[in-house]
């Protein structure tokens, strides 16, 4: 199918996804981070909201200039909005119809919370066979169906927590919500596959996803040191429980993060902190030395390091080739990585509606990311969408989007 609206710019490079439609039922954030990711690629994406709108248009603070909510701008640019009641009969037969046409559906309403309104995977399957369907929940469909998915309580119960946090504070959850992002990530990741796999094969398929299971993958080495080694990983604060140094260490002024991931980073370190003797001690020789020993080798790293500024060693350390880095702010952080070239900021949408966004950070070098719409007012592309659903049905038969 090829886009019915034709947003992109004239003469535009062709995106690896354009001509797939998406029918997006899901809110909050994994499902509309993974569909945003795919709309940047090319696929149209039509959000079907409640008449009160997506969770998020109502997360505020912050707010951009004109009111509107930042956490709903960051998930949703290249998006149409469509307004539909799933209680009234029109509605739902054009959410069905919706689903008939599109190449994928995603949603991430409790599981089995949308067989009531026949657009369950194996209702909508009946007239749209090669349909590729993705379900987001918390904790999966089986004995977790009926948890509630919230990304603080994964946190919570998958164990991130107990890893986060003063060793001898109170557990704290991540800066962000880490499993939906994952979630989000996952799903597409799972969309693309299915989707070559019906280029190969003409074969739709059902793909289900959850925060738990994004967590249990997630969380890889913490996960696995139980699960291969018996171990159960506890609180260390800003340390790693596997290298040593790994970690924030405090300079004249700011705190710098100071890694050496092998011995020959750990030897470039005790050159530019003038103790290269540290380097040839059998005590910390050794990665798994040092990290035995680290309490015995922190304060011989940290008096040195108190001499000069965190500025100071942050440039001797990086033309050392020693990776390590400042603790910055969110602002900081963008601005750093603006002066690195990754031009983190692009502008969304055209003429009035230009809003700025965070880029993609997939590069393509025949399909680049786009940024045509803007996040999309709540309803704003009903009648459009409307009126193209009622320009022909799908037959029973369909087996792909229209």
């Amino acid at each position: 199918m090829t886009s019915h609206t034709g947003d992109g710019p004239a003469h535009a490079p062709a995106r690896p996804l354009d001509g797939i439609v998406i029918a997006d039922f899901s809110r909050v954030l994994a499902g509309p981070y993974a569909t945003m990711l795919l709309a940047d690629m090319g696929a149209e994406v039509i959000k079907v909201e409640s008449p009160t709108g997506d969770d998020t248009r109502s997360w505020v603070p912050p707010v951009r200039p004109d009111g509107v909510s930042t956490y709903y701008s960051a998930i949703n640019r290249n998006k149409k909005s469509v307004v539909l009641d799933l209680k009234k009969g029109d509605d739902l037969s054009a959410a069905k119809e919706l689903a008939a046409r599109a190449d994928v559906v995603i949603e991430n309403f409790k599981p089995g919370g949308l067989k009531r309104f026949g657009l369950d995977y194996g209702s909508v399957r009946e007239r749209n066979e090669a349909v590729i369907y993705c379900s987001i929940s918390g904790f999966g469909t089986a004995e977790g169906a009926s948890l509630p998915g919230y990304d603080l309580i994964v946190q919570a119960m998958s164990g991130l927590m107990s890893l986060t946090g003063d060793p001898h504070g109170e557990p704290y959850r991540a800066g962000i919500s880490v499993f939906d992002v994952m979630a989000g990530l996952h799903s597409a990741i799972g969309i693309l596959a299915a989707l070559h796999h019906r280029d190969r094969t003409g074969e739709g398929q059902n793909i289900e996803t959850s925060l738990m299971a994004s967590a249990m993958s997630g969380l890889v080495n913490q996960t696995s040191a139980y699960v291969a080694g018996g171990v159960t990983p506890f609180r260390m604060g800003n340390a790693h429980p596997s290298l040593f140094p790994y970690e924030a260490l405090p300079t004249a002024d700011d705190d710098l993060i100071v890694t050496a991931g092998n011995n020959v980073q750990f030897q470039k370190l005790c050159r530019v902190l003038g103790v290269p003797e540290l380097a040839e001690d059998p005590r910390f020789a050794e990665n798994a030395n040092r990290t035995a020993r680290r309490e015995e080798l922190r304060p011989l790293l940290v008096e040195r390091l108190k001499t000069q500024t965190a500025e100071h060693w942050f440039e001797k350390l990086n033309e050392a080739g020693v990776a390590n880095g400042p603790i910055n702010t969110i602002k900081q952080g963008v601005e750093y990585a603006q002066k690195l070239g990754l031009e983190p900021v692009v502008q969304v949408g055209r003429g009035p509606k230009v809003v700025p966004g965070v880029r993609n950070p997939i590069t393509f070098s025949a399909t680049p990311a786009r940024y045509d719409m803007a996040p999309p007012d709540l309803g704003e592309h009903t009648e459009e969408v409307r009126l193209w659903l009622a320009a022909s049905a799908v037959p029973s038969t369909a087996t792909n989007g229209a």
